[in-house]
């Protein structure tokens, strides 16, 4: 059975986040905190096509392809901060922390896209609003989990946090899969949800303080036809980006 996820209307936002610690919006809400209309976002997604894989994976898996930027966003300005290496401690991902992770750069043109610019200045709006007004060091993340060897895992370090303030994670696109159930559970004691987000670019917002999540693993519907499950995630921090010595 699939779950529909709790969706907050955009007003609610703000107190949803302090009383549960997340947030869902559709497309439209998150287009309407951006001042963008959802097709802004549409046009992005054949960049997911073009991924490079992820030759990072541990647990000896090929079914990760992703891209990797930073930024700093401070006073609705965006800045686009050199390739660098993403890195988390151990404490956060047991899996795949403590070392750094070299990714391809973002595609240009998403980067140069004015619409790139309004997505992480809303989100920062969101941010300063949990946190209080600050310059914000953000990650993205495009990521494709594809099945074409039979399963994919979108977290395969299990439940966890990111040592970040605020995450989204954006759904682009499920095609020909069954699976990709998004858990949520608070950080300090026993309650969860658990939905399935369908939506191309509905958004999930969490407050990292506060909560862990995960996504559990995805199949093809059909093994003779891969499928894939598409995300984009999105990471604002305060005080700098994480590393062995933060900067």
């Amino acid at each position: 059975m699939t779950i529909p996820p709790p969706f907050t209307p955009l007003a609610e936002l703000d107190g949803r986040l302090r009383d549960a610690g997340f947030a869902v919006l559709d497309a439209a809400a998150l287009g309407a905190l951006c001042g963008l209309a959802p097709a802004a976002f549409a046009r992005w997604s054949p960049g997911w096509e073009a991924l490079p894989r992820d030759e990072y994976l541990r647990d000896g898996g090929r079914y990760r392809f992703r891209r990797h930027g930073s930024f700093v966003v401070e006073g609705g300005a965006v800045r686009a901060v050199a390739r660098r290496a993403h890195w988390q401690p151990v404490e956060y991902n047991a899996l795949h922390g403590g070392f750094e992770r070299w990714f391809e750069p973002l595609d240009p043109e998403l980067v140069a896209d004015p619409a790139w610019s309004a997505l992480l200045v809303g989100l920062a709006r969101v941010a300063s609003r949990m946190r209080g007004e600050r310059a914000w060091f953000v990650e993205a993340h495009p990521f494709r989990i594809d099945t074409a060897n039979g399963i994919g895992r979108p977290t395969p370090e299990g439940a966890h946090r990111d040592g970040v303030d605020l995450v989204a994670v954006v759904l682009v696109a499920r095609h020909a899969i069954k699976g990709g159930e998004t858990r949520v559970f608070d950080a300090h004691g026993t309650q969860g949800v658990r939905f399935t987000l369908l939506e191309p670019w509905s958004v999930l917002l969490l407050d990292d303080e506060r909560v862990v999540h995960e996504s559990t693993p995805i199949q093809p519907l059909d093994p003779a036809q891969p499928g894939h499950r598409d995300t984009l995630v999105i990471t604002l921090r305060a005080g700098g980006f994480q590393g062995p010595t933060a900067t």
